[in-house]
């Protein structure tokens, strides 16, 4: 324990929401890492390629996902079809001298139109696999053209619209900056706690017992003058319970206490029981709960004894009787009520 408590309150919540930023900011790069290695942002803003421009090509320039213009469309009479369901509808063009397979689905060709003299349309291009392959020998002999002829003729590339899943896409957007930005705001909370800790949950809290800033100078002079007693992470004073723990933070008055007890937690791991700690819940007025967990059991005693002698009203223990004299006292909540005391609650 130190000897010098002087804004000792202040500096463990600046410490608590220090050890907060890490992770987000660990999410933070993991977001930029997914954006550069995965063409996240082309699926956002497809690249718009010129009607000249060969699917070879601008797969081989990184362009997955494009919107291209396609004319003189023509059904190859051959479609894609997934677990029974027809996925699309395969044509084929030969725009200045470029030809080009096309998978369109079933709305955008109106369930295999003959042919389409004109059509933008946004979609992946997808190197073809074994069915694609196969299409490949279908049509050529169906033009009257050799399997050898028309793959000199077509790459192994095609442009496929059901790939382009929109709905997925915004979907897998919403998620990935929705997520970002209240990591973002959750980072920019955390500094603005750092920066004034009076503003952070623990000081807010207090609100209920009179002006924040003022109870949190007076229990920091306090602590820093005359503890009355401390452990390593819990202090009396002569008019506060305060925790300073990695768990959390909290300053109580003691006069607003109405119940303490304890309940103690078994570790194991597998079959082995390795240590055993102990939680102390405090009810206090105002529907304000605070949870002391991972503490000696010499270390909650000695506390509780102390909470009870200076508060003779302060009922320990736990027993429904207890329960129902509290609930007394408070009155049942109502929902709003009961929402900040949850968030309230230090876990």
């Amino acid at each position: 324990m130190p000897d010098n408590y002087e804004h000792y309150i202040s500096k463990n919540i600046q410490a608590f929401y220090r050890r907060r930023l890490f992770s987000p900011m660990i999410y933070l790069v993991l977001l930029a890492v997914l954006w550069i290695v995965f063409p996240l942002g082309a699926m956002l803003r497809p690249a718009q390629l010129s009607d000249n421009t060969k699917i070879a090509d601008a797969y081989k320039n990184h362009h997955r996902y494009v919107r291209m213009t396609f004319t003189d469309l023509k059904f190859s009479g051959y479609t894609c079809e997934t677990y029974g369901q027809t996925r699309g509808y395969y044509y084929y063009t030969t725009q200045k001298n470029n030809c080009s397979i096309i998978l369109l689905t079933p709305h955008t060709c109106e369930e295999g139109l003959p042919t389409i003299d004109r059509l933008t349309v946004t979609g992946r291009i997808v190197k073809g696999k074994e069915s694609y392959l196969a299409l490949l020998s279908q049509l050529s002999s169906d033009l009257n053209w050799t399997e050898t002829g028309i793959r000199n003729q077509l790459s192994s590339y095609y442009f496929s619209e059901p790939d382009y899943h929109l709905t997925t896409t915004r979907i897998l957007f919403f998620a990935y900056f929705g997520s970002m930005i209240y990591t973002v705001l959750y980072l920019l909370i955390c500094m603005v706690y750092i920066r004034f800790p009076v503003l952070s949950p623990p000081c807010q809290n207090l609100i209920v017992f009179g002006h924040p800033g003022q109870i949190l100078a007076e229990a920091e002079e306090e602590l820093a003058t005359l503890p009355q007693l401390a452990t390593e992470d819990m202090f009396i004073t002569e008019h506060y319970f305060i925790m300073t723990s990695p768990y959390g933070n909290a300053i109580v008055p003691i006069q607003e206490i109405l119940w303490i007890y304890k309940h103690s937690t078994l570790h194991k791991m597998l079959w082995y029981h390795f240590s055993i700690s102990y939680t102390m819940h405090i009810t206090a007025n105002k529907h304000m709960y605070v949870n002391c967990p991972k503490n000696t059991k010499s270390d909650i005693d000695g506390i509780m004894d102390y909470l009870a002698e200076a508060n003779h009203n302060i009922l320990v223990g736990f027993n429904e009787e207890n329960r129902l004299k509290v609930q007394a006292v408070q009155g049942k909540p109502f929902h709003i009520e009961k929402f900040y005391a949850l968030l309230r609650r230090r876990v």
